[in-house]
């Protein structure tokens, strides 16, 4: 039976572990270093397989091509809409400093351009919002599902054994 600190510090107690199923010590738990293929140096010892850690796993993942078709995806779609969008920003904010004349121009009644512009940037944010959604929805949340199934598989895996 080993005996196990329950806690730090001053006053700790130990606490008795009793493991029916640990007839004998794991190897490497005694202190010896583990044989590796001969199963532990017991005669008759079935050798141990070697499974990938998980973050082996996630590696080996972002490593192939469907990892990198949904990035590659990604990428084509977040830059482009990301330089776009910040690109209409900056010219509202330039020709707001810059044109205040422009800006001030009426539309219609009290409303003038600085104003359709203003809520033009609202729309524009919502559009991206859809348009972001939907390619995501078209062109990579399948992939990526599938790519999801797959780690947690091979994950489960590794975890179990």
């Amino acid at each position: 039976m080993e005996q196990v600190d329950k806690q730090k510090g001053r006053g700790a107690s130990a606490v008795p572990v009793d493991d029916p199923w640990d007839d004998a010590p794991a190897p490497g738990r005694d202190g010896r270093a583990e044989s590796g293929a001969t199963g532990g140096g017991h005669p008759g010892a079935v050798p141990r397989q070697r499974f990938p850690s998980a973050a082996e796993i996630y590696l080996e993942v972002q490593r192939s091509p469907a990892f990198q078709e949904v990035r590659r995806r990604y990428r084509r779609f977040v830059f482009p809409a990301t330089f776009a969008f910040l690109a209409w920003y900056l010219a509202y904010v330039v020709a707001a400093t810059a044109a205040p004349e422009l800006m001030a121009r009426p539309v219609a009644g009290a409303v003038n351009v600085a104003m359709v512009a203003g809520l033009g940037q609202f729309l524009t944010t919502f559009l991206l919002t859809w348009a972001y959604a939907r390619h995501a929805r078209l062109r990579r949340d399948r992939a990526a599902l599938e790519l999801r199934w797959d780690t947690q598989e091979m994950t489960r895996g590794a975890v179990r054994r």
